[in-house]
C-alpha cells in the first residue's frame, strides 16, 4: 500500500491495486461492488497502512459474506421512510427531527443501514431544504435538529455555515447535532472555515461514529482537539460489530480513546438488520454480556448506552444487561454487582411510607 496516498478508493480494481483484496477475488466480490458502494478515504487508507488492523478494513473492505441476506433484514430497517413527513426529514420523536442534508459520505461502511439508499441522491435541492425546514418552522415542539445523511461534513464549509444559520433562524431549535465519521476518515475537513461554520447559537454538537480504537490516529485526534478547543460538544457512536469490535478489551479500548480526547461515549448500537450484514450482527445476550464486563473496569463516564432501534420505526430503546430482578416476597428485589454477585435490597413498607407522609405527631410512641 502507498505510504501517503492521494485519493480514496473506489472499485474493486483500486482495493486489488492496494492489496487489499486478492487478484483472484475481483470477480466474486463484483455483485457486492454492483450493490453497495465502495469509499476508502486516504486517512483510512492510512490507518490500515499503519496499523494493519483487521477490525479496521472490515468495515470498509466488502466480502461476499454482503450477498448473503437473511429473510429478517430490510432494506429501511430502522423505519425512516415511516415517519418522512417532507422529502429529507425524518420526524421519529416529538422534540426531534433528522434531516437528510446530502446521501453522500467520505466512506461507505459495510454494515450501514441505510448502505442502499448512500451514495446515489446527493444533496437535498433548494426547494427540498425549504420545505424541510418550513416543517421544522411549523412544528414548536422540535427542539433539536439532527444533521445526518450520508455525511452532512462532506459538504463545504460555506454551505454548511448557511444551513446552520437558516436552522438557528427558526426560534424554537435550540439543538443542531451532526452525525459524521469525518474526524476519524477525513480530518483534513476539520479545518479554520469549517470550525468558523460550527460556531453558530442554538448550540452545536458533534456526534462521532467510530468503532475501533485504531481508528483513533493522531490525524484524528487533532481534528477532534480541534472541534474540541472550537467549543463544540462532542459525543460518540458506535455498532458493535462481530469481528470488529465484539469483545471486552476492544472496547473499553475504543471508548477510554475516545474519553481521552474529550468525546462522550454516547451509544453503542446494536447491528441493525440492514441487508447483507448477518456477518457482523452478534446475539442480544453477547452485546449485554460484554456491557456488564465493561461495567466493572470502566468509569461510568466512558460507557455508552447499548441501544437496539427496534425494526420498522419503533424508536430506539436501551438494552443493556439487567442488574434488578425481583425477589421471593412483594418489595424485595436481587441486584447483582459487576463481579456477578447477588445482594437483597427491600422497597420501603407502604404502611412507613404513610406514616413518614403524616410527619412525626402520627407515629406510636414506643
Amino acid at each position: 500500500m502507498s505510504s501517503r496516498p492521494a485519493r480514496a478508493l473506489t472499485t474493486l480494481a483500486d482495493l486489488r491495486r492496494e492489496g487489499l483484496i486478492p487478484d483472484s477475488a475481483e470477480a466474486s466480490l463484483a455483485p457486492v461492488a454492483e450493490a453497495f458502494r465502495i469509499r476508502l478515504t486516504p486517512a483510512v487508507q492510512r490507518s490500515l497502512g499503519e496499523t494493519a488492523e483487521p477490525g479496521v478494513a472490515l468495515q470498509y473492505v466488502p466480502t461476499t459474506a454482503e450477498l448473503t441476506i437473511r429473510p429478517e433484514e430490510l432494506a429501511d430497517p430502522i423505519g425512516d421512510a415511516a415517519h418522512s413527513p417532507v422529502k429529507g426529514l425524518t420526524h421519529r420523536y416529538p422534540d426531534r427531527v433528522i434531516l437528510h442534508i446530502t446521501q453522500t459520505c467520505e466512506v461507505y461502511c459495510r454494515f450501514c443501514f441505510r448502505r442502499e439508499a448512500v451514495g446515489g441522491a446527493g444533496t437535498l435541492t433548494e426547494t427540498e431544504v425549504e420545505a424541510a425546514l418550513a416543517y421544522v418552522g411549523a412544528h414548536p415542539a422540535i427542539w433539536e435538529v439532527i444533521l445526518t445523511g450520508g455525511d452532512p461534513m462532506v459538504l463545504s464549509a460555506r454551505r454548511i455555515g448557511q444551513i446552520l444559520s437558516r436552522i438557528a433562524a427558526i426560534p424554537h431549535v435550540e439543538i443542531i447535532r451532526f452525525h459524521t465519521r469525518v474526524p476519524v476518515v477525513a480530518p483534513e475537513r476539520i479545518d479554520d472555515a469549517l470550525l468558523d461554520a460550527l460556531r453558530v447559537r442554538p448550540q452545536v454538537m458533534v456526534v462521532l461514529h467510530t468503532n475501533h480504537p485504531a481508528e483513533m490516529t493522531a490525524e484524528a485526534a487533532g481534528a477532534l482537539s480541534r472541534l474540541a478547543g472550537a467549543g463544540i460538544v462532542l459525543r460518540s457512536q458506535s455498532v458493535l460489530l462481530r469481528g470488529v469490535n465484539d469483545d471486552a478489551d476492544t472496547l473499553e479500548a475504543l471508548f477510554r480513546g475516545l474519553v481521552r480526547n474529550r468525546v462522550q461515549p454516547y451509544y453503542l448500537h446494536h447491528c441493525d438488520l440492514a441487508r447483507g450484514t448477518g456477518h457482523f450482527r452478534t446475539t442480544i445476550a453477547e452485546g449485554q454480556r460484554l456491557m456488564a464486563e465493561l461495567r466493572g473496569r470502566l468509569s461510568g463516564h466512558c460507557l455508552p448506552t447499548y441501544v437496539l432501534d427496534i425494526p420498522g420505526g419503533y424508536g430506539k430503546v436501551p438494552i443493556g444487561p439487567g442488574y434488578v430482578a425481583e425477589g421471593a416476597e412483594p418489595g424485595s428485589h436481587v441486584v447483582t454487582d459487576p463481579k456477578g454477585g447477588r445482594h437483597g435490597y427491600r422497597d420501603p413498607s407502604r404502611s412507613a411510607e404513610a406514616a413518614a407522609a403524616e410527619g412525626p405527631e402520627a407515629s406510636p410512641v414506643v
